[in-house]
């Protein structure tokens, strides 16, 4: 669904990534792990468009997609969910998920009430503000409000960052619905060991560059891997 080929991106003059390469196959959930620094938002941001590779190529269902607009790869069906969530702090949660609405292409797709059975917890504060959520509750409706769009590809970059362990737990179910609702998923993620009970696939990237990529099961065995290349 998604073929990163050999990217090369910049921040002004700042070589961040190095031949960049991944792919995400129809209704898979891939990881992308790494430190901090290591150049995953990058990644991310060069998919969805904000960040725009200088060398490389980048696909969507087949069509190059490399340096679009992040609203033209909306109407494709791409969702990209930042790490600081970027919600509308002076806006209720259902004003959040109803300026977002986007009617699926085939009909049927997400709307309010199918949003609210995935994140039970947002009906109940549907009409508190934004900015007066707790982090778990904007990362849900970060989610949700992405969601609205009814996309078909999610880029979903740190959800687990800064959340109490009994919330990770929780979201993790989540994302697997997502994969069940017939979603397909690039996460990435600093934390391994939730990252790795939700994924099919995982990619480790280090100073701008993909170091492993191999099944969860190949990841979770090769201990030097991980203490190289994600131990702090």
């Amino acid at each position: 669904m998604l073929e990163v080929e050999g990217i090369h991106t910049f921040y002004g003059l700042s070589h961040i990534l190095f031949g960049v390469s991944l792919r995400v196959e129809l209704q898979e959930v891939v990881c992308l792990l790494g430190r901090n620094g290591a150049g995953k938002t990058t990644t991310m941001k060069s998919v969805i468009g904000i960040t725009p590779p200088k060398q490389g190529i980048i696909r969507y269902k087949g069509e190059e997609i490399t340096g679009k607009a992040p609203y033209l790869l909306a109407r494709k069906g791409i969702s990209y969910i930042p790490d600081d969530r970027r919600i509308f702090a002076d806006l209720t949660v259902g004003e959040n998920l109803e300026i977002a609405i986007r009617e699926a292409k085939a009909g049927g797709g997400w709307n309010k009430e199918r949003v609210y059975e995935l994140f039970p917890a947002l009906k109940n504060i549907g009409s508190r503000k934004g900015g007066c959520l707790s982090g778990g509750e904007q990362k849900m409706l970060a989610i949700a409000r992405a969601l609205m769009g009814n996309p078909e590809f999610i880029l979903l970059d740190e959800p687990f960052e800064g959340l109490a362990p009994i919330l990770v737990h929780a979201l993790e179910g989540q994302i697997r619905k997502l994969r069940e609702a017939g979603l397909t998923v690039l996460i990435a993620e600093q934390n391994v060991r939730s990252t790795l009970r939700i994924s099919d696939r995982g990619y480790i990237i280090d100073n701008g560059q993909i170091r492993y990529h191999g099944s969860i099961e190949d990841l979770r065995d090769n201990e030097d891997i991980r203490k190289k290349y994600l131990l702090v």
